[in-house]
């Protein structure tokens, strides 16, 4: 069978990686930075290695990335990084699935309408790849923003935006601290589920634990509010049990407070290892002086991915809903 432009991207990416471990020791992901660096530029050069330095040139003589749209770059560089990822041990070095990441774009274009420009903003935005999923089905005039304490997978996200002519600015902080951003329409994140360590910075938060360590998903939502404009979305991955745990009380007062549920999108078991790591789409509208909560929430459970008819009967069901929502909306 005749190989796809996706296919023959990541191989070469593969193999350019490979050959730079061979000579450096160095995990795959970090000499995978130096491939995607190498494309990005169309040039490598290692001072202290003739024989690596010319092996990679006459490899980039093989390959034009021109031939390559953003979307069959992304889709190669992120097979490339998943497999960098199974080599590490690191916990946040995981990557939202892309059935995952394209049901959020699916959503980001509902819910922002007729409206051509957007600003937009993931302050959990790892690799990039959720982001840029996002931003290239919209297929609107749009500028990213994200944020990402891990240098090496903010430095692949980096690569990554600029392989595919993305508009993104990214921050390089721990993103539980205030950031120098204006409101943006909407925010996305795959939200990361556990403790957050400084209790210090958990203090400026409405959702922080009354004692001990809070909970970074719930701080990311707050987070995520302070973020958007007045009446603008907020879309969530989110651990099935998020209304369940022993702080969801506090959560849900907060969230009556300052948004409304817009609509909860229950994942299917089988996209997941167990049914401890189910998850959920959470999708939020920030309050503003004229917006209401719908009069019936977008809640359903969707069939596998791949059960291709019963997602199309979805997808018929949730358009219908759009439609009337976003009638009421105007």
């Amino acid at each position: 069978m005749e190989k796809t432009k996706v296919e023959l991207l990541y191989e070469w990416i593969d193999e350019t990686t490979e050959l730079i471990e061979q000579h450096k020791e160095e995990p795959y992901l970090e000499c995978l930075l130096i491939t995607l660096e190498s494309l990005l530029e169309n040039d490598f050069f290692d001072d202290k290695n003739s024989i690596l330095t010319k092996n990679i040139q006459d490899r980039l003589k093989e390959i034009d990335l021109s031939s390559y749209s953003p979307n069959e770059t992304r889709k190669g560089t992120q097979l490339a990084i998943l497999k960098g990822m199974k080599g590490s041990t690191q916990q946040q070095h995981v990557m939202t699935p892309d059935g995952i990441a394209l049901l959020v774009g699916y959503l980001a274009g509902k819910l922002s309408g007729s409206e051509v420009k957007l600003r937009i903003f993931d302050p959990v935005s790892g690799t990039g790849n959720l982001l840029a999923t996002v931003i290239h089905q919209l297929g609107k005039e749009t500028t990213g923003y994200g944020s990402e304490i891990d240098q090496t997978l903010l430095k692949l996200s980096v690569l990554n935006a600029n392989l595919q002519q993305l508009t993104v600015d990214f921050f390089h902080q721990d993103s539980l601290r205030p950031f120098l951003l204006d409101p943006v329409d909407i925010v996305i994140g795959d939200l990361p589920v556990g403790y957050y360590p400084d209790d210090e910075n958990a203090s400026h938060y409405k959702l922080q634990a009354d004692e001990g360590h809070s909970y970074s998903h719930h701080l990311f939502i707050e987070q995520g509010i302070n973020y958007v404009r007045d009446s603008g979305y907020l879309i969530f991955v989110i651990p099935e049990f998020l209304f369940e745990s022993d702080q969801a009380d506090k959560l849900q007062s907060f969230l009556h407070e300052h948004a409304h549920i817009v609509g909860v999108l229950h994942l299917p078991e089988s996209t997941f290892r167990s049914k401890n790591n189910a998850k959920s789409i959470l999708i939020l509208q920030k309050k503003g002086k004229e917006t209401e909560a719908p009069k019936q929430p977008l809640l359903v459970k969707l069939p596998s991915l791949k059960n291709t008819k019963g997602m199309e009967d979805i997808l018929g069901q949730m358009n219908t809903w759009f439609a009337s929502y976003l009638i009421s909306e105007k």
